[in-house]
């Protein structure tokens, strides 16, 4: 009766949320959640960010069923650790597996690709977490005044936030899986937690004590910076500095395997 309940509730909260993007895996929204009653609570509401795992048609229903509380659970774990570590993520405020519904904290700010000007978000990344739309952003970047300005930071600030919030992630033992600019933002200076770099889309993390791991996660962000930022070899060597900072005597063996995971891309590159 609990699990068709809470199911219950999930589904009911999609259909009074606002869409903003779908990829192949996920449906994201925008709703408000009501606290519980409680003689300390207050009548204002949560913004939140809902994002939906669909069931899949093309897949067997118990496959499918199982794969989807995996995959929403397995993200919730990632964050739960992430907290622990001091990693700054989004909070959880809901997970219904079965339903294959996580409901996140909102977070007030842009994405990093925004602000170091690489453009709006496609509908197949994450870009909802921001507080407003890739209207919105479009619009912005019309204006020739730094995006980073109303933040009070600067490109190395910001870079060295990265570094920063990857090593404290990396020392918990958490691989990301996808770094790239379109899964960070800027916590605006106006909210509650101040200034913040917020690591977003744990979808396909996992835990590894592993260099390899970690190297070859560094090697998807500097893959993903020459992509979407012309001229960003200074950017992402500030990225390491912090990153080496954090990582203490560990930098060394990630430096030595990161060399390699690169050589071997390369190679992967000239065969085509």
């Amino acid at each position: 009766m609990t699990a068709h309940t809470s199911s219950s509730s999930s589904l009911g909260l999609i259909s009074s949320a606002t869409a903003i993007s779908q990829g192949a895996e996920a449906k994201v929204y925008y709703a408000s959640l009501h606290p519980a009653p409680s003689p300390a609570s207050t009548t204002e509401t949560v913004d939140v960010l809902i994002k939906h795992r669909f069931h899949k048609g093309y897949r067997h229903p118990s496959l499918d069923n199982s794969l989807t509380k995996s995959r929403v659970a397995g993200e919730a774990r990632a964050l739960i650790r992430c907290l622990r570590c001091g990693v700054h993520v989004p909070g959880i405020r809901m997970v219904d597996a079965a339903e294959g519904v996580l409901a996140l904290e909102w977070i007030d700010g842009k994405s990093v690709r925004f602000l170091l000007g690489g453009g709006a978000e496609g509908e197949e990344e994450e870009a909802a977490d921001s507080e407003d739309s890739d209207v919105a952003e479009a619009a912005a970047q019309e204006d020739d005044t730094d995006p980073l300005s109303e933040y009070g930071a600067t490109q190395d600030e910001l870079m060295a936030m990265v570094g920063a919030e990857i090593a404290k992630m990396h020392r918990g033992d958490v691989v990301h899986g996808d770094l790239t600019t379109s899964n960070m933002m800027l916590r605006h200076p106006r909210s509650e937690k101040g200034l913040q770099l917020v690591l977003i889309d744990f979808g396909l993390a996992y835990t590894s004590t592993l260099v390899e791991d970690k190297a070859v996660d560094l090697y998807v962000l500097e893959r993903a910076f020459a992509s979407t930022h012309p001229a960003s070899e200074p950017l992402f060597a500030s990225v390491l500095r912090a990153y080496q900072a954090g990582m203490g005597r560990e930098w060394t063996a990630i430096s030595k395997r990161l060399d390699d995971v690169r050589l071997r891309g390369r190679k992967r590159s000239m065969v085509g």
